[in-house]
């Protein structure tokens, strides 16, 4: 049999090993490829800004601050870990890691962008090298920086609620080193004096953002004020019609070159004080209470012995000084 017959009459099956040998090296390669290229994307300049993001939307301050290799601020640290942190990020939304620009150094800008209370914010994170992994990938971190703080500050209190958290104020302040991106809500709750949310937004680092929140009396306060006037002023006007005195010690008197008649005078009030409180020097202070009262009497003129009706009414203002201690508030009403 010559050499030519002898290639002619190679089995089937080794030609189709050879065909599926080379098919599985094919895919081998191309998995390969696919392999470098997903580590190559996992390991890229967005990996650490992913990693950190992750950790705020856990909670996890501790993981969250070794992806950010931060500096932390003097400020207490209640807002960096848990449930306030958790809170932070339940109002960021649409959250979204841009791709990477090239910054100075070799660096890397990867911008995060999101929204809160319906405004649109950026926050730029700058990677650099740091290593590489499998001997020829890059490892990325972010560059460390100041974490920003929110400046809080509260009226005449030393307490506040911060992302549902109580929190200190001392002298009605206080710094708190936060993460971002975040949304910082704070509040006073309180029997007679409150203050209404307000929220403050970390977008950037090494930056402050302030939180101002405006106590005020409560309607139970200012309701409680009126009651106390309206009650002493109700007393007021029943003494002195009673003792029959156009001048009595209350907030309200009359003077006339006249006779009143005994027995004919008789004073009421026709417009009570609306209560106001306002923050001065560190204390609460009652603004001025104005009202109206009117006296009806029988006056006689002396000069021509005529006796009429006397029907006049008599603005009034008077004070009201307020001791406040704890949840007690003690009113008394001063005049003159």
């Amino acid at each position: 049999m010559s050499e030519h017959d002898a290639s002619a009459t190679t089995p089937p099956n080794v030609t189709r090993i050879a065909i599926l040998w080379a098919v599985a090296l094919v895919l081998a390669i191309a998995g390969a490829i696919a392999a470098v290229a997903a580590a190559k994307a996992a390991s890229g300049p967005a990996q650490p800004v992913r990693a950190y993001l992750a950790a705020l939307q856990a909670g996890d301050g501790a993981r969250a601050l070794g992806a950010l290799r931060a500096q932390v601020p003097p400020g207490s640290a209640a807002m960096l870990d848990g449930a306030p942190l958790r809170d932070s990020m339940s109002r960021v939304q649409n959250l979204k890691v841009g791709a990477p620009k090239a910054s100075a150094d070799g660096r890397e800008d990867v911008p995060v962008t999101f929204t809160t209370g319906g405004a649109n914010y950026t926050s730029d994170f700058i990677v650099e090298q740091t290593g590489t992994d499998w001997l020829f990938f890059p490892q990325w971190s972010i560059v460390p920086a100041p974490l920003p703080t929110v400046e809080a500050t509260v009226v005449n209190s030393t307490r506040a609620t911060l992302n549902g958290t109580p929190v200190n104020m001392p002298a009605g302040h206080n710094s708190f080193p936060v993460f971002y991106p975040g949304s910082y809500l704070g509040s006073l709750a309180g029997q007679y004096f409150a203050a209404d949310a307000k929220t403050a937004v970390a977008s950037q680092r090494n930056s402050q953002a302030q939180l101002p929140l405006e106590t005020k009396a409560t309607p139970a306060l200012t309701g409680a004020i009126e009651a106390k006037a309206k009650e002493f002023l109700d007393d007021c006007a029943k003494a002195a019609s009673s003792k029959q005195q156009l001048q009595p010690a209350c907030p309200f008197s009359y003077a006339t070159g006249n006779r009143i008649v005994d027995g004919s005078i008789a004073w009421g009030i026709t417009d009570y004080p609306k209560a106001s409180v306002t923050p001065y020097n560190g204390q609460w202070i009652v603004a001025p209470l104005t009202g109206k009262a009117h006296l009806a009497a029988q006056q006689i003129d002396l000069f021509t012995g005529r006796q009429s009706q006397l029907a006049v009414d008599r603005g009034f203002t008077f004070t009201m000084k307020m001791d406040v201690s704890g949840s007690t508030i003690t009113l008394t009403p001063v005049i003159g």
